[in-house]
């Protein structure tokens, strides 16, 4: 089912002059050299094209370029019908494949005067699509028509760079409008990545004697299961409180009091014993009976096994292949490194807005990857409401999931949003570029022409930038690969007369 598509359609009718090859900057030539420059967008694709004014009973070639959005790379297949309808009257041509790779060069003759529209069927191995360019003015001779194109040809000046489709499809390129949405104070800070409460479990040891590990490669790092035996705890060769000599201590005498217990009750139903000594032999049973057990659950007759609490890594070895350790003493720590916290301090002139922090933006310094809050299935845990004379500043801890790269104990800038109304004219950080502490965009005059304008720029959170003064909400800029139309125009190294051939 053919979709229409009329939104966002942003029609320019540049009329420029060009030499024999159609160039892209204006040169006062001949009437005859004069062309129309027509821009439109839909949800799903750019179209620029060059037509010759269209004048009744002349043949006019409309040489178009389409790009697929949001991707900006070129049409490579795909049938396109072209529909000049003026009046109720159309001429049309459809072409199955394109001329060259992302350009359709049709041909039309007018039939009627007036203004009409520029309608594009296209149909690609993803469906049917429609685009549709309004107020196309159809001429009874050439005059009139070359008359209107000197009034509203497009003037190439010193500060604008010829940037032609065809290298932009070969980079990475985009254009979009700025966006005037809300963007309220950004506070900038560094924060350190530590590991979330119950992400990770310290393993001590129970008792003294000899660390052996389970295995040769217990390193840091090294993929653990819960339940995996890690380590060992023996004490059979040490003198004193050995852990060997306790347990079997231990099991001896839960052994023993079993047999009295058990002897004496079968005595008690005879009388034979009081129910004094029945119950001295079921105390001291009792008695050997949680020693042992709990000797049990930890030990064994070569001393105490380890095993991991949890499935996740060894993130820290605090402990040496046969060192000896007493009790309570740390041998290693276990994470899982699935949630993270991230502690952070601000100044105290932030204190009345920290409340209103809703958001944040997490720049990682070793990739210089940027997440925000919500693609981590991040939130505000808590922040400080008081200070102390050891530091002076607000402590501030937010949770995320680890699903980008980040380290624990390392550090990310943060940037934390707060709620506001305001309203404010933003672009993508990618936009802009520097020169000597001035910032600067490219302003699209068409698709292949672009001018350098100045901007004042506002706070940042890490994605965006609030433009203060330079730019207008209704004029497309370079979003991406801004760098390379900064290349073309310092190099000079294209030929600004070398444009597209009809």
């Amino acid at each position: 089912m053919k979709i229409k598509l009329f939104l966002f359609i942003a029609v320019s009718l540049y009329l420029v002059s060009c030499n024999s090859n159609h160039s892209h900057e204006v040169v006062d030539t001949s009437h005859e050299d004069i062309n129309l420059q027509i821009t439109a967008y839909s949800n799903e694709f750019e179209l620029f094209a060059e037509a010759d004014p269209f004048v009744v009973g002349k043949k006019s070639n409309i040489l178009s370029h389409f790009s697929h959005l949001p991707d900006f790379k070129a049409m490579e297949a795909g049938s396109i019908n072209i529909r000049l309808i003026v009046n109720g009257k159309e001429t049309n041509q459809t072409l199955d494949k394109p001329t060259r790779k992302g350009i359709y060069s049709f041909n039309l003759i007018p039939t009627e005067k007036g203004e009409g529209q520029l309608v594009f069927d296209i149909k690609t191995d993803k469906g049917s699509f429609q685009l549709i360019v309004p107020k196309v003015q159809v001429f009874t001779n050439q005059h009139d028509a070359v008359h209107l194109a000197e009034e509203k040809a497009v003037t190439s000046t010193a500060n604008t760079t010829v940037f032609t489709k065809e290298q932009s499809w070969k980079i990475d390129f985009a254009t979009e409008l700025p966006k005037v949405e809300p963007f309220g104070q950004v506070i900038k800070t560094t924060a350190q990545v530590q590991s979330a409460q119950g992400d990770e479990i310290l393993i001590t040891a129970k008792t003294n004697g000899v660390v052996q590990f389970s295995s040769e490669n217990m390193l840091e790092g090294k993929n653990v299961s819960n339940k995996q035996v890690l380590f060992s705890i023996s004490g059979s060769d040490l003198a004193n409180n050995n852990a060997t000599v306790r347990f079997a201590e231990a099991q001896n005498n839960y052994e023993k009091a079993s047999a009295d217990y058990h002897r004496s009750k079968e005595l008690a139903k005879d009388k034979i014993v009081s129910e004094r000594d029945l119950q001295n032999a079921k105390n001291q049973y009792d008695n050997a009976k949680v020693i042992y057990d709990n000797l049990n659950k930890n030990f064994n007759k070569s001393g105490q096994s380890i095993s991991s609490p949890m499935n996740g890594f060894v993130k820290q070895l605090f402990v040496q292949n046969g060192q000896y350790i007493e009790a309570g003493q740390p041998i290693a720590m276990i994470s899982q490194n699935k949630t993270l916290l991230l502690k952070a301090e601000v100044q105290q002139k932030y204190a009345p807005i920290l409340g209103m922090i809703q958001s944040a933006n997490i720049r990682t310094l070793h990739n210089n990857e940027i997440y925000t809050l919500e693609q981590l299935n991040g939130k505000i845990v808590s922040f400080g409401r008081n200070t102390n004379s050891d530091n002076y500043l607000i402590p501030i801890s937010l949770q995320i999931d680890n699903k980008g790269t980040f380290l624990t104990g390392g550090f990310v800038e943060l940037y934390l949003k707060t709620i506001t109304n305001n309203q404010a004219l933003t672009i993508p950080n990618d936009a802009l570029l520097e020169d000597q502490g001035l910032y600067f965009v490219f302003v699209q005059i068409t698709p292949e022409l672009f001018e350098k304008r100045e901007v004042k720029t506002g706070g940042t959170d890490g994605l965006k930038t609030e433009i203060l003064k330079g730019i207008s909400p209704q004029g497309r800029i370079v979003t991406l690969g801004a760098i390379s139309v900064k290349l073309a125009q310092a190099t000079g190294t294209l030929d600004t007369h070398s444009g597209h051939n009809h």
